[in-house]
């Protein structure tokens, strides 16, 4: 098969503590401009004891070790959930700094967990479209929200990071699909009967694509994701956005070395988007 964009490198990183841009006067001035139109609370507790952590420091150092210095990114997309301690700055050009290169620098975020898929989705494009040899996508969550979230939110329980190198492999399928449109809910009434069968159709969508990669298939779902009936390997709760990809940094050489083809799994039910990613596996080295 001809060279396709494909995933060579998966490094994760964990990290303890706190920057010290937690303390900087600046976050508490940024973080009140942002949620002062909607009347949310700051958490001073938080920002007094300085908690949380920059991404530039998190990643840049993963990043130095993914790639060489001979080994220039074309493009690098960084996405995140939780946000970021350093106040207003654009950290994807900051991390562009850190690897060889003049890499275009994007950032995506609102998205949820299904982020790090779409950032993955941006990559693969400009890689098809002949924009970039070699893409970067780094993914990042911090433990602290500086301010009261208008309704419960799922925050890491240790900052982290991952890097997610694409580039072009000799026989290697990469995929990644994002579906919509799905609602999550309980049979409370005859009216929200629909809401469990979108629940089912999820898991009956990745129960065929699972299907499809063939026998011996590895199969990796996010916490939260129940998939009844599947052989898969469940990431544990903790790290709603990095989690998944921390699992696969792990998993991955093994899976490679056996030969099995790759599926993983996540689904956003504040969004309710279905994202998954497959991966066959290009011939041996």
């Amino acid at each position: 098969m001809p060279a396709a964009p494909g995933l060579t490198r998966v490094l994760t990183r964990y990290a303890d503590g706190r920057s010290e841009l937690s303390l900087d006067p600046d976050l508490r001035v940024f973080v009140s401009d942002l949620v002062r139109p909607y009347g949310l609370p700051l958490r001073e507790d938080l920002l007094a004891e300085g908690v949380g952590h920059a991404y530039e420091e998190l990643a840049a150092g993963l990043l130095a070790e993914a790639l060489g210095p001979d080994e220039p990114a074309d493009v690098l997309i960084q996405a995140f959930d939780s946000p970021d301690v350093r106040p207003g700055a654009p950290t994807s050009l900051a991390l562009s700094r850190s690897c060889a290169g003049t890499p275009t620098a994007l950032a995506l975020c609102d998205q949820g967990t299904a982020g790090a898929f779409a950032a993955l989705r941006a990559a693969l494009a400009y890689q098809r479209t002949g924009v970039a040899r070699r893409a970067v996508v780094v993914l990042a969550e911090q433990t602290a929200l500086h301010h009261q979230p208008p309704e419960p939110v799922t925050l890491p329980d240790r900052h982290c990071a991952v890097v997610l190198v694409c580039e072009t492999l000799p026989g290697e399928e990469l995929t990644v699909r994002q579906d919509s449109g799905a609602v999550v809910g309980r049979a409370e009434s005859a009216e929200s009967v629909e809401s469990l069968k979108s629940v089912e159709s999820v898991a009956e969508e990745v129960r065929r694509q699972a299907k499809a990669l063939g026998e011996g298939a590895a199969v990796l779902l996010a916490a939260g994701l129940e998939v009844p009936g599947l052989d898969a390997v469940r990431v544990p709760a903790g790290q709603p956005f990095t989690g998944l990809w921390s699992a696969l940094a792990e998993r991955l050489p093994g899976w490679r070395a056996e030969r099995r083809p790759v599926l993983l799994a996540d689904f956003d039910p504040r969004l309710g988007v279905l994202s998954t990613l497959t991966l066959r596996a290009g011939p041996p080295s």
